[in-house]
């Protein structure tokens, strides 16, 4: 494929194709398991956990949004890239060696979250070294199934370890080996501030005129439909091992499996999705996504004790590369010039999809379980997409999704 022809070609797309399949080791051997590790190895309660994990929330948003907007405005990539890797490494480093409630605090509510902000800025710096590239949106999802690939492998990987009988705590070493190579490929690949072949126009805004910026509606409310319509997925995960859980035929192995299966369709949806996005503007491309995602939920407890199970994993894999690669090129041209400031966009529709994901889930396993809970999250889901389109109803199915 061209997009792929180009990523090897291009010194530093392949810098950033290697930086994210380390960052997607990292991530699926550090956030899958944080939940026990927490609780039942280290001895936090349920409460302390749920703090933690709103206090990782507040922290990953703010740091996101204030190192794309120290970029933008500076334009010291490398040195915050660096500062997040650093950030990783050093408290994997720390859990190795001090494992307790100080370090995992310090750890997964701090230093963590900071470093998850270099997702943001690994592709407001691919959007930079891709700027002349008729293919833009076909190169980023390139690159971003590599976070997926890396995800999949390192799943498949510690499902085999821990049915050896390894500790869940060895995810430390794993995830410390792939944080450390990270941060060697950052100081040694990443372009130096100031030298690369593109220009990096300084966005000559304030900290607090770009934040107002961001705050705007023109801005938030599509933040905001993006992370509804994202929640979708979020909910997934918090519903597969549940719903699994209830069946008499299903088993944790199971579901091993279907999330392996799901990341797996997710690699070869975002290499081609591109050539079709080329017919249709971003949010229809959001909204055929979501629809596709939504049948997936839905059909889940249902099929959940039928071979049909199988067959969601191949529609929640298209469904769900739709709704994660098509973000990351429209932040940036909501956002234009500002490439680090949009990207970082990504992390504040995380929030929003948390927070929507949280109270879904509540409203729906109360009012009927989880058959509920999936269907009030496709509706939430939906209506965002349906939003999207309302909003930006002038481009939808008039302006390709690659202008």
């Amino acid at each position: 494929m061209t997009s792929i022809r180009h990523v090897l070609r291009h010194p530093t797309l392949r810098m950033i194709a290697l930086a994210l399949l380390l960052l997607g080791a990292q991530n699926a051997s550090l956030y899958p398991y944080q939940s026990v590790i927490a609780i039942e190895r280290i001895g936090l309660s349920k409460t302390e956990f749920s703090w933690l994990l709103t206090c990782a929330s507040a922290v990953a948003v703010v740091s996101s949004v204030l190192f794309g907007v120290l970029g933008d405005q500076y334009g010291r990539r490398r040195l915050l890239a660096l500062v997040a890797a650093l950030c990783s490494t050093l408290g994997v480093g720390l859990m190795l060696a001090f494992p307790g409630k100080l370090s995992l605090i310090a750890f997964h509510g701090v230093l963590l979250p900071v470093a998850s902000s270099l997702y943001g800025q690994i592709f407001a710096l691919a959007r930079l070294a891709s700027r002349e590239e008729a293919d833009r949106d076909g190169i980023l999802g390139t690159i971003r199934s590599n976070l997926s690939l890396a995800f999949l492998a390192m799943l498949i990987f510690w499902t085999f370890a821990f049915g050896f009988g390894l500790s869940e705590m060895a995810v430390y070493v794993s995830g410390g080996a792939a944080s450390l190579g990270l941060l060697v490929v950052i100081l040694v690949a990443w372009p130096k501030d100031g030298a690369t072949s593109w220009e990096d126009e300084r966005s000559g805004l304030r900290l607090h005129q770009a934040l107002v910026q961001i705050a705007r509606p023109h801005v938030a409310l599509r933040v905001m439909l993006i992370g509804f319509i994202a929640s979708a997925g979020n909910l997934y995960m918090v519903l597969t091992s549940l719903i699994f859980d209830a069946s008499p035929l299903r088993d944790a192995s199971d579901v091993a499996l279907y999330i392996g299966l799901v990341a797996g369709w997710e690699v070869p949806a975002m290499l081609i999705l591109p050539r079709f996005a080329r017919l249709l503007s971003r949010p229809g491309l959001a909204a055929i996504g979501a629809a596709i995602y939504a049948l997936h939920l839905v059909m889940m407890p249902i099929w959940v004790d039928t071979p049909f199970l199988w067959l969601g994993t191949l529609l929640a894999g298209v469904g769900g590369a739709a709704i994660i690669t098509t973000p990351i090129p429209y932040y940036q041209d909501l956002m234009a010039g500002r490439p680090g400031t949009a990207a970082a966009m990504l992390a504040v529709q995380k929030l929003v999809s948390d927070v929507t994901t949280a109270l879904v889930f509540a409203q729906g396993t109360g009012l009927g379980g989880f058959e509920a809970a999936a269907l009030l999250g496709v509706t939430v889901s939906l209506g965002g997409a349906a939003g999207l389109w309302l909003v930006d109803r002038k481009a939808w199915l008039m302006r390709p999704a690659h202008v």
